[in-house]
């Protein structure tokens, strides 16, 4: 059991203990605790246990039905890849376990839908990509294994943007992943299926990989929340990697508390080889060497959830970087409608919300075009970093391929992404070869270069000088004001698109993976589809991003926390409700 563990055992016992309904009044401790599927939390989840009205089996159960009756048929998700075969064992070994003792963990019986880019021991790791469908890693990845530890079952893997590569939201393995709020509508990427599913209510909680923005844009367009954490935070060892120096893992959830009760599981170092904690991100990010180290540089708290402050937004200050707002064209001008409608919010709550315009960055010597400029380390690193993973294990039993080019050469993987492939071979061969005098290879060196040494400073300043408020990167610079605690703009410029396409993402997402700050997104509010041709469609969400200084995701929890309670701006898709209604609407019919 991690460290914390008991501690976060007696808070939830606590919690539970003291839990009044959404009226404010008390709730009859006597009373039966039902749960219910559509929406249901860890904590609802726990009392119906406590309760004697819900087994880890029947919870367990449960979701495999709702992935049969709305990802294999119904609306026909597609979010879900595989569902583990040993999910229900675990269910039973962690009813013996309860009868014995209680809870085991925080997590105890929390089927988890990973990013078919998790490895597990018990179930293929194939990152979308046929030419990876019979690829059986030897263990779990280490936020897995966090998420096993703290009690959590891994309920199967979730569909993806094959090999994480972009916001369509398709692989070769499973297909076109459909949003669970309107099935017409694409859901985002790379953490597509997670994102629909967690959103239908398919798992409780779900992972995601976040290398450009993958966490981020699909819990935007699905209503959930999104954590990308400070990178080193989480080990990102059994991951399938896009581009080591920007990729991490992260939680997604319906809400705050449960990611916050996620993120305590996936947490904590590791000395392994493929961690990527060990190594400094920036001129002025500490090294990582031992436990103690990760202690001290990352403060990673006791519990995330020991920051669930309903009154967290009350004198919080923030500032909005109006010029990530979007042009205002098209459904831009409702999720920007809704942004403002949110900061409002935030202020009735008893926030301060700054909306800086491009005069009041220049103040603060801060260009946003300036911070957002740069590639994405993905197209040089994707090459040598998918060869490294695939080497990690040997071939013998799965016959998995060893190499980039193994795979590129398989054709295992949809027509679309030929392209990408043989972009990102050709970039990754010239960063390897420094023989390769040619002018296109030593200006992809020169790029990549400027990234790994020059981005890092400028990003990180510029985005300091806006959350210290002040003038210049020097200490003594003026300062314009008091200290913001975080940023605020949209997660996504558009709502969720025509199936088929991606999303509008702007260089927002850029921000969090370019400085290495975590960044936390969740449902602002929702809103109806702008386009006339549309009238009468459900309501979509939109999705807002708070950004704070590096390992200071305790105060992302607290603001975001704030806003989910005062404001409680998520609603449930309505194509997938609870099975026994759906049972009843049809024997009515």
């Amino acid at each position: 059991m991690k460290p914390g563990f008991l501690f976060l055992l007696c808070l939830l016992t606590a919690l539970l203990a003291g839990c009044s309904d959404s009226d404010g009044g008390d709730v009859d401790v006597d009373a039966p605790a039902e749960f219910v599927f559509v929406e249901g939390t860890i904590a609802q989840a726990h009392a119906a246990m406590r309760s004697g009205t819900l087994s880890c089996e029947a919870l367990v159960q449960g979701y495999i039905d709702r992935i049969e009756a709305y990802d294999r048929a119904g609306p026909e998700l597609r979010s879900v890849i595989s569902i583990n075969p040993y999910a229900l064992e675990r269910a039973s070994t962690l009813d013996a376990r309860y009868a014995d003792g209680g809870l085991t963990g925080p997590l105890h019986c929390v089927p988890v839908l990973l990013k078919d880019n998790f490895d597990t021991v018990d179930v293929y790791t194939t990152a979308g990509g046929l030419a990876l469908e019979t690829s059986q890693p030897p263990d779990d990845a280490f936020s897995v294994q966090g998420i096993v530890d703290a009690g959590g079952i891994v309920l199967g893997k979730a569909n993806l943007d094959e090999f994480a590569f972009g916001f369509r939201g398709s692989s070769s393995v499973r297909g076109q992943v459909r949003n669970a709020y309107d099935p017409t509508k694409g859901p985002g990427g790379s953490s597509s299926g997670t994102g629909a599913a967690v959103a239908a209510s398919l798992a409780m909680t779900g992972t995601g990989s976040d290398t450009g923005g993958s966490v981020r844009v699909p819990s935007s367009v699905e209503g959930l929340v999104g954590i990308r954490p400070s990178l080193r935070l989480v080990s990102q060892d059994g991951i399938v990697p896009l581009a080591a120096s920007q990729d991490t893992a992260g939680p997604m959830c319906r809400t705050v508390e449960d990611c916050a009760l996620m993120l305590d599981a996936m947490v904590g170092f590791d000395d392994g080889e493929y961690s990527n904690q060990r190594e400094a991100f920036a001129y002025d990010s500490a090294l990582i060497e031992t436990a103690d180290d990760y202690r001290t540089v990352t403060g990673v708290p006791e519990t995330y959830t020991g920051y669930l402050d309903a009154d967290g937004l009350d004198g919080a200050r923030i500032a909005a970087i109006r010029p990530l707002f979007g042009d205002g064209e098209g459904d831009n001008a409702a999720v920007q409608a809704e942004l403002m409608a949110a900061i409002e919010r935030m202020r009735d709550a008893g926030a301060t919300v700054d909306v800086l315009t491009e005069d009041d960055l220049a103040a603060r010597n801060v260009s946003i075009d300036a911070l957002t400029d740069f590639d994405s380390n993905s197209r040089y690193e994707f090459r040598q970093d998918l060869t490294a993973y695939l080497m990690s294990w040997s071939s013998a039993v799965d016959q998995h391929p060893r190499s980039f080019d193994a795979v590129e050469a398989s054709g295992g993987y949809e027509a679309r992404n030929e392209g990408t492939f043989a972009f990102y071979g050709a970039i990754g061969r010239a960063i390897e070869n420094t023989d390769d005098d040619s002018e296109q290879a030593v200006a992809y060196r020169a790029a990549y270069e400027r990234n790994l040494e020059e981005r890092p400073a400028i990003v990180r300043n510029g985005l300091l000088r806006i959350l210290d408020n002040r003038a210049g990167n020097d200490l003594n610079a003026q300062a314009l004001g008091a200290p913001y605690d975080a940023l605020l703009y949209p997660s996504v410029l558009s709502l969720a698109p025509e199936l088929g396409d991606s999303p509008n993402a702007g260089s927002n997402n850029r921000l969090s993976p370019f400085s290495g700050f975590p960044a936390l997104t969740m449902p602002a509010g929702m809103v109806d589809d702008p386009d006339p041709d549309t009238e009468g469609e459900p309501a979509l969400p939109v999705g807002m991003e708070l950004l704070a200084r590096e390992f200071d995701e305790p105060t992302l929890i607290r603001l975001a926390y704030g806003y989910q309670q005062t404001s409680e701006p998520r609603a449930a898709p309505t194509f997938t409700p609870e099975l026994a209604t759906a049972e009843q609407d049809t024997a009515d019919d």
